[in-house]
Order: structure tokens, then C-alpha cells, then sequence
């Protein structure tokens, strides 16, 4: 009796970790995952307009609830002319989406003891030693002044995006000039260079304000990718890999494409003169050269700031480690209480319009909360290429909806997309 009554409460113990820390599975029905079914083909709606009237060539939408797939379905195609569609295992370009794997990753290094978030990152990247800041800036020929910066850049900085780094190709008028000129580039369809030799080369670059006083967007997270590189003794490729990706179960996410995956890519649209999307040219002008298929290159250059592509199922998986409070498949990556510090505002009173943002994320304020169905707390960002996710804890919800088109006029479907979950949850 006593041997059935501990295998009980093993098995008890087992269903409530499991219920904690939920393995993404197919519910049986929307109902079962706590959704509407009626109330989500509204989205179906919205997707097959964008297609019909040509807003967009397709679009992979995937919601999560508890652990339990609510929705995934692919529209469109992934080649119009042709009548190709577009299947829910494409491979997209997630661009900026890298970043809150690198952040991850930094967080990773963080809790082995490595580094403290108020270090300088000289103390790891000597390039970045003794900063400068922008002072007055000439367009005709591309000079400026400087003066110095009131402090050091740390590592804390660079994950809120408050060190003063700017973006290179698509950043201020001033960064893309300055950058332009050092060789700094912004770190996707670029030919084969390596991360650490451009990234000591934007160490000697100005700051476009003091460290710690506004929040820029910019090529922080490459920086960090770096960090990881110079903390782990492996490159970014490897260290995802081997320490995220495979633990994960994270099977279609890479930097470059292996050869037997190539033909997953999802095409890369843009938008004609009337906003009817096409195909975008093999080569792209965007402040230099752009490779429109620069996964399925050979690349060398690993930014950790917008270089994997990966699919929408792929990247669930590591959304709901983060809502799993670090953990996923018996698999744990980071502390909760990590976690916590990477969901939470880490900017303070820096403005940043109504939302604030933590250590790799967008953070969701109770006045943000009031412009979109998201709960106070939801932790969101997305990438260049009209990829965007959200994870909401209150909620247990994780969501996503990947296109690959850029640049387009129809950025607001995102939002849509939002309404469009919350309005189907049913309990």
C-alpha cells in the first residue's frame, strides 16, 4: 500500500510539473486549448484578403495556449506567378528575432559567473575602450567631432539598447554615413566577413548619445553576440547550437542554410509603386548591396543582432522555454528569476512611447496595455522582414505570425494579428 501511495503522488508531482512547464502539443480541437474555433477564422479572413487583393504573397500564423497549439495554419504562396503556396514548415528570415536568442545566450553566460551586467564591455572587447560621443556632424563629406563620453558602455547597456550604438545601413542619416565609411555593416546579405573584425571597428566609432540616457536601436546585440564568442572560446554559429538549438529541439534554425534545407526558404517579397507585393531581386540596394538569399550562402558572418532564419514552429519552441520560466522538454537554460530580470523594465524613465523594454525584449506597460489586447507584461519584438511574436504570461499565450516582405506599407497587420487572437480566446 505504501509503495502504491508513493508511486501516487510521483505520478502528482509529474502532472504538476508538467502543467508548469508544458511541451508544445496539438490540442484536438481550438476549444481544447481555449480558444473559439468560430472566432478564429476571422483571421483566416484577414490573411486570405491581404492575399487576394495582394498585400502580401502569404503568411504563417501559429498560436499557443498552456502548451497547446490553438491555431496554425500557412496562407498564400511562397511564389505567386507560379501558384506555389506557401507551406508552415518555410524557413523565414527572422532578422531582429536573433536578437532575444542572443540575449539568451549572454544571460546564459551571465549565470556561469563570466560577467556581471554593470561590467564595461572593454573589460572583454578592449576596442571599446574610453568611448566617444558624437558631437556635430557634417553630411557633405561625412566629418564629425566628438567629445567624451561621460562613462563606459556596459554590457547592461547593450542589451537594453542604451550604450549610443547606432545601426548601420538602417539607422540615423549620421550612422549609416559614419558606419558606411568605417565598413561597419548591419549584418545580413553581406559578403564573407567575420563578426569580430567589424566589431572592433565599431568600437572605435562615435556614440550617438552619453550611455545610459536614451534608448537607440542599433547593433547592441552584435555586440553581445560577440561577447558570447569571446566569453565561450566558440563562434556565435556554434555556441547556439550547441548550448540553445539542439537542447531545444530547435531543428530548422541556422544562420546559413544547409544545402538539404535550401529549398525551405521562404521567398522575400517587396512592394511595387501601388503596394502590390513581388518578388524582391536577387540583388537589393539598401545602403550597399544586398543578398536577397543570403541563407543559402556559404556566410561566415554570424550577427547576433539579425542573422538566423528559422521557422514559425522552431521559434515557438523557444518562446515557450522563456514562458516555461527558462525550461522545455526537461531542458532548463536559464533561472526563472533570470528570466524575470529579462521580462521586467530595465530602462527606467528613458522614454520609449507608452511600452518599455527589458534585457533582449519590448515589454508591455499597463498604458501599453490599453492600446492593444496585450496583457501589462507581455514581451514581444519581431524582425525587418514583417516577422513579429509575443509571448504573454498572464495570458500562457505564446503567438507569431511570420511573412517575408520588405519593406511594406501593411506593417500594421501585426497588430491586427493581436486583436485578432485575444478576440478568439474563450476562457
Amino acid at each position: 500500500m505504501k509503495k502504491i501511495y508513493c508511486i501516487g503522488l510521483l505520478l502528482a508531482y509529474v502532472s504538476v510539473v508538467l502543467a508548469q512547464h508544458p511541451v508544445i502539443t496539438p490540442a484536438v480541437t481550438a476549444e481544447a486549448a481555449g480558444f473559439s474555433t468560430e472566432r478564429l477564422t476571422r483571421i483566416d479572413k484577414v490573411m486570405n484578403e491581404y492575399v487576394d487583393k495582394g498585400k502580401m504573397n502569404g503568411a504563417v500564423a501559429l498560436v499557443i495556449h498552456n502548451g497547446k497549439i490553438a491555431y496554425y495554419k500557412s496562407f498564400g504562396y511562397n511564389d505567386v506567378e507560379a501558384g506555389v503556396p506557401l507551406k508552415k514548415d518555410a524557413i523565414f528570415r527572422i532578422a531582429s528575432q536573433t536578437k532575444a536568442i542572443t540575449s539568451v545566450a549572454v544571460m546564459m553566460l551571465y549565470e556561469e559567473g563570466k560577467f556581471m551586467l554593470d561590467d564595461p564591455i572593454s573589460q572583454y572587447i578592449p576596442a571599446f575602450k574610453k568611448p566617444r560621443v558624437l558631437e556635430q556632424f557634417n553630411a557633405k563629406d561625412t566629418t564629425f567631432t566628438t567629445i567624451p563620453a561621460k562613462r563606459e558602455i556596459t554590457i547592461r547597456d547593450l542589451l537594453t539598447h542604451t550604450s549610443g550604438i547606432g545601426y548601420a545601413q538602417i539607422g540615423s542619416r549620421e550612422a549609416n554615413a559614419i558606419y558606411a565609411k568605417a565598413g561597419v555593416v548591419g549584418g545580413i546579405g553581406v559578403d564573407r566577413i567575420v563578426l569580430a573584425d567589424k566589431m572592433k571597428i565599431l568600437g572605435a566609432q562615435p556614440l550617438f548619445h552619453q550611455p545610459g540616457e536614451k534608448f537607440t536601436y542599433g547593433l547592441n546585440t552584435d555586440v553581445l553576440g560577440y561577447l558570447v564568442e569571446v566569453v565561450s572560446g566558440m563562434n556565435l554559429d556554434e555556441f547556439f547550437r550547441k548550448r540553445i538549438f539542439e537542447p531545444l529541439g530547435m531543428k530548422d534554425t541556422y544562420f546559413y542554410l544547409p544545402k538539404e534545407k535550401q529549398n525551405r526558404l521562404a521567398m522575400l517579397y517587396t512592394e511595387d509603386s501601388v503596394g502590390k507585393a513581388v518578388k524582391m531581386a536577387e540583388k537589393y540596394v539598401l545602403n550597399g548591396e544586398f543578398n536577397r538569399d543570403y541563407p543559402n550562402t556559404d556566410g561566415t558572418y554570424f550577427s547576433g543582432g539579425g542573422g538566423l532564419s528559422s521557422t514559425i514552429y522552431d521559434y515557438a519552441i523557444f518562446l515557450q522555454m522563456l514562458l516555461n520560466d527558462g525550461e522545455y522538454n526537461g531542458k532548463r537554460l536559464l533561472a526563472r528569476n533570470t528570466v524575470r530580470m529579462m521580462t521586467m523594465n530595465q530602462i527606467g524613465d528613458i522614454d520609449r512611447g507608452v511600452n518599455k523594454f527589458g534585457l533582449g525584449f519590448g515589454i508591455t506597460t499597463e498604458k501599453g496595455s490599453a492600446q492593444l489586447p496585450t496583457q501589462e507584461g507581455t514581451f514581444e519584438w519581431g524582425g525587418m522582414f514583417a516577422t513579429t511574436y509575443w509571448v504573454d504570461p498572464r495570458e500562457k499565450l505564446v503567438a507569431l505570425i511570420y511573412r517575408n516582405i520588405f519593406p511594406t506599407r501593411y506593417g500594421n497587420l501585426a497588430n491586427i494579428y493581436k486583436v485578432l487572437v485575444y478576440q478568439a480566446i474563450a476562457n
